[in-house]
């Protein structure tokens, strides 16, 4: 079994046994559990024209709507999710446009549609996606949901022309709780396939393509329901005892990595 897949299967058993104990960790700070810890990071450099830039909000409107993706979270492991929705693109360009938003039912999905659908546009800088990935991975170990598994998921059209180095920042999310970084490369430019493979895709993630941002939908959507359906491996009941012990930890580690990383 990996470092990595270790760490997912004690996260989940930590979890659940939280659930059938909610005294054991009294004393600890509160937090929402949950499946799945999402960060939905959008490219939305000067590369992005106004028409392709409605496609890829509109491709995420689509995909929380679908049947597809509300039914994998609410088959998935807990039945919920935490998800935020990030728009970037220079070095000093990020926003974190729809907080993060449970996801547990149908209506909770539409609504967090209706709440991108009802975002601007927050820049049309250069295309810095390391510093999207450090801004995502403070707000993701800052929350108030503990869950399983943590996953970014970052796409573009473009490779970095500015700002920190991208890999650097993946290996600095990974190291800070981050369990996997996927990606969804428009294509267009290139090589930007290949950057965003060697470059964004980080702990055993994967990378989607999307041919064109009129293709950005039916990806996006694929690409939700595959991040979301994913499950740890299932651990030996030796580690249970270890994952229990291990919940009242998770947010301060946390913590202490966020500051480590911003040291």
């Amino acid at each position: 079994m990996s470092a990595s897949t270790l760490k997912a299967s004690l996260r989940g058993l930590a979890i659940a046994a939280a659930v059938a104990s909610p005294l054991a960790f009294a004393g600890e700070a509160k937090a929402v559990n949950v499946g799945l810890e999402l960060s939905l990071l959008i490219d939305v450099s000067g590369s992005v024209d106004a028409t392709e830039y409605n496609l890829q909000k509109q491709g995420y409107v689509q995909a929380f709507q679908s049947a597809a993706v509300q039914n994998a979270i609410l088959s998935s492991v807990g039945g919920s999710i935490a998800v935020n929705f990030i728009q970037w693109s220079g070095a000093n360009q990020q926003v974190q446009s729809v907080g993060y938003t449970l996801i547990n039912s149908v209506a909770s999905s539409n609504a967090f549609a209706a709440a991108i659908n009802g975002i601007s546009r927050a820049s049309n800088g250069n295309t810095a996606p390391g510093n999207a990935i450090q801004f995502a991975t403070t707000l993701i170990n800052n929350n108030i949901y503990d869950a399983p598994r943590q996953v970014f998921d970052v796409s573009g059209d473009g490779a970095a022309n500015e700002g920190i180095n991208t890999a650097a920042a993946r290996n600095a999310a990974l190291a800070a709780g981050v369990d996997t970084i996927n990606g969804l490369v428009i294509l267009g430019d290139p090589g930007v396939q290949g950057f965003y493979q060697s470059s964004i895709v980080g702990g055993g993630g994967f990378l989607q393509v999307a041919n064109s941002f009129n293709d950005f939908a039916s990806a996006i959507q694929q690409k939700l329901v595959r991040e979301i359906t994913q499950v740890p491996e299932p651990a030996s009941l030796a580690l249970f005892g270890i994952g229990v012990a291990a919940l009242g930890l998770v947010r301060r580690r946390r913590s202490a990595r966020t500051v480590s990383a911003q040291a």
